[in-house]
């Protein structure tokens, strides 16, 4: 009775440069301790210039070359077809000008927007309106609930972020981390399906 290989492949791997990938690099192996160690160390591709940042090993290249290799095992593959190999670039310093400069473009850009907000609203004759309902007497700044309106409004939206820099408040993700796994999903989808080699995405004439 042959051996049987079990293959999950790696959905997301990161590079720092060109390199040799072996089967260890792009999955998980669950193999006999005999053979798992000379499994893993299958030599699969290797990295070039031309693949540029992007490169798609699809499940079915490696089991044909593993079937090669190791003919009298039985492989098995679960979980992803694909792996999706990411070459990051080299990251310059960020310049401390041009980062302070973005963040107070985005604050004053935040700043107009929820200013915009409230005035299309008319946020202040509400408030004038509210301390008049309370009080009985009409004033044009009611500072005791603008203050702690504007309070409320920062610590609200710290709250709906679930962020405090790099603090998190509890372990529910947040929903621009929502957001930004779905754009993930659908772009690994997206280079899944055109950079994988094995798939013809030439339109027909």
């Amino acid at each position: 009775m042959a051996d049987i290989i079990y293959l999950r492949m790696k959905k997301n791997v990161e590079l720092n440069r060109m390199q040799r990938l072996y089967l260890k690099d792009i999955a998980y192996i669950s193999a006999p301790s005999a053979l798992k160690s000379e499994i893993e160390n299958t030599f699969i591709y290797q990295v070039t210039k031309k693949d540029r940042n992007i490169i798609i090993i699809d499940s079915f290249m490696v089991i044909d070359h593993l079937n090669e290799m190791y003919p009298a095992l039985e492989l098995q593959l679960i979980g992803p077809d694909q792996s999706i190999i990411r070459i990051k670039k080299v990251r310059k310093t960020p310049n401390i000008m041009l980062a302070s400069g973005v963040w107070i473009l985005l604050f004053i850009g935040t700043a107009m927007t929820i200013m915009n907000f409230h005035y299309d609203v008319s946020m202040q004759d509400v408030q004038q309106k509210l301390h008049y309902l309370l009080t009985g007497e009409e004033i044009k700044y009611p500072l005791w609930i603008q203050i702690p309106y504007s309070f409320g409004l920062g610590i609200g939206m710290l709250l709906f972020f679930n962020h405090w820099f790099t603090k998190r408040f509890n372990e529910e993700p947040s929903p621009l981390e929502v957001e930004i796994y779905n754009y993930q999903q659908d772009l690994d989808q997206y280079v899944s399906y055109y950079e994988n080699r094995l798939n013809d995405t030439k339109p027909f004439h």
